[in-house]
């Protein structure tokens, strides 16, 4: 952050009184903008036994498969963005949704919450976000245009825990590089 997003003058990175980390202050106003992780909500949509994917038509990772996601927005519920995020990216209707994955993603200031949920009907279609969406088996995941590693580590723990029906929930720090021992 260069300038001040109350009255534009501009910001220095300080320690403020009481605290224990740098942040950016205004030069002029004195205001501290402090900066926190993105919180991003996305749904596993669960049809028999496929789950729905789409394909990015926006950048970042255009062209890539993906599971419905996105960031949280301000007064909605982590399961109403999840719904949200679902609902614009496939054009599908998601119920009974439950907390599945919760990434720390520490390097680029991000936390993943991820939900298991049931699609209302196999009704979804291409959207402004999603050039293609389509129901998968597990092996037609097209896992090696993936778009993001958390989203493939996702994929990866739902086909293993399928076969068991135990899909405990579980909270994992992601490091920037995706590890193939899953």
């Amino acid at each position: 952050m260069n300038f001040c997003s109350h009255c534009a003058a501009p910001v220095v990175s300080l320690i403020p009184q009481d605290d224990n980390r740098p942040r950016s202050i205004c030069t002029s106003c004195g205001r501290i903008h402090y900066q926190n992780p993105k919180i991003v909500v996305g749904c596993i949509p669960i049809w028999e036994t496929r789950i729905l994917l789409c394909k990015r038509n926006i950048e970042p990772r255009k062209g890539f498969w993906t599971l419905p996601a996105g960031y949280l927005e301000c007064n909605e519920t982590t399961e109403a963005g999840a719904r949200r995020e679902t609902a614009e990216e496939t054009g599908a209707s998601v119920v009974a949704l439950q907390p599945y994955r919760l990434f720390d993603i520490v390097h680029i200031g991000q936390v993943y919450l991820m939900f298991l949920a049931r699609l209302q009907a196999p009704r979804f279609h291409a959207t402004r976000e999603s050039m293609e969406v389509r129901l998968f088996e597990e092996k037609e995941i097209p896992w090696s245009t993936i778009a993001f590693p958390v989203i493939e580590k996702t994929l990866r723990h739902y086909w293993h825990d399928r076969p068991e029906n135990n899909f405990s929930f579980r909270l994992e720090q992601e490091t920037g590089t995706m590890q193939k021992d899953d």
